[in-house]
C-alpha cells in the first residue's frame, strides 16, 4: 500500500526538498502552501521524478482551510498518515519595534498551524494504526535577537511535539521535531536584507561560526525528516533533532 504524506510550506526551500525526498521514499505527496499556484514547481518536480503529487492552497492557521485541505488530500490521494508541519513566515524585529500583528502572524502560521493540521490529520493516522508527524522547530527556539515571535513559536513547537508523542504514541503514531540551524533559503535572504548586508556576506560570516564549515542546504533537513518518517524510526518519539552543523543543546 502506498502511503500519503502531507507537507506544509512546500512551495520552496525546506518544504520543497522534503516533498521531493518523501516522494523518492515512495510516498504520494500533497504539497501545501498559502497559494496553490505556488506549489506547481514542486508538484512538477515530484512528477518528473516519477512520483505522485498534488498541490494545495491553504492558510494553515485557518481551521476552515486546514479541514478543507486534509479533506481534499483524502479525496484525491487517500488518507494522509505522514504530516510534516513546515509552514512558516518571518516578521523579525526587536521587541520594542514588534507589533501585535508581527507577533500574531508568526504564532498563527507556525504554532496554530501545526496544531490545526496535526489535529486534523491524526484522526486518519489513528484509524490506520500508524502515523508520523514531523514538526519543524529551529535553533532559534533557544533564543535569538530580533525573533521574539519566531523563537517563541519554535520553542512552542517543541512542547507540542513532546505532548503529541505522549498522547498519540499508543496508536502507532510518532511525533518528532527537526530544528534546523543556518539553512540557505529565502528566509535567510530576508534576514540578510533586514540586517543590511548581502546574502553572500551573511552566508560567509555564518559559515565561519559553524563547526562543519558550511551552511546547511534544504536537503540536509529533508534527510532528517525522511528518517523520522521511516519504519526504522518507529521507536523514536518525542525527540528534537538539531540539524545545525554543530551542537546546539
Amino acid at each position: 500500500m502506498t502511503r500519503t504524506a502531507l507537507v506544509t510550506g512546500a512551495a520552496r526551500g525546506i518544504g520543497a526538498a522534503t516533498a521531493l525526498r518523501l516522494a523518492a521514499d515512495g510516498y504520494q505527496v500533497a504539497v501545501l502552501d498559502l497559494r496553490e499556484e505556488d506549489c506547481a514547481a514542486t508538484v512538477e518536480a515530484v512528477r518528473s521524478a516519477g512520483g505522485t503529487a498534488i498541490g494545495l492552497g491553504a492558510d494553515v492557521g485557518s481551521t476552515q482551510d486546514a479541514v478543507a485541505a486534509v479533506a481534499r488530500v483524502v479525496e484525491e490521494l487517500g488518507a494522509p498518515t505522514v504530516l510534516v508541519n513546515n509552514a512558516g513566515i518571518l516578521r523579525d524585529n526587536l521587541l520594542f519595534k514588534m507589533t501585535e500583528t508581527d507577533w500574531d502572524s508568526v504564532i498563527s502560521v507556525h504554532l496554530r498551524g501545526a496544531f490545526l493540521m496535526s489535529r486534523e490529520v491524526q484522526k486518519h493516522q489513528v484509524a490506520a494504526g500508524w502515523g508520523r508527524i514531523v514538526n519543524l522547530s529551529s535553533t532559534s527556539a533557544l533564543g535569538n535577537r530580533g525573533q521574539a515571535n519566531y523563537a517563541t513559536a519554535k520553542a512552542g513547537i517543541q512542547g507540542l511535539t513532546k505532548t503529541l508523542a505522549i498522547e498519540l504514541g499508543r496508536y502507532g503514531i510518532t511525533t518528532n521535531a527537526v530544528a534546523p540551524g543556518f539553512i540557505g533559503t529565502d528566509m535567510i535572504r530576508q534576514t540578510a536584507e533586514r540586517m543590511h548586508v548581502t546574502y553572500e556576506q551573511f552566508v560567509e560570516a555564518a559559515a565561519k561560526e559553524i563547526p562543519v564549515g558550511r551552511i546547511g542546504v534544504p536537503e540536509d533537513i529533508a534527510n532528517a525528516v525522511s528518517f523520522f518518517c521511516s519504519e526504522a524510526a518507529g521507536f523514536v518519539n518525542g525527540q528534537v533533532l538539531y540539524v545545525a552543523g554543530g551542537p546546539k543543546s
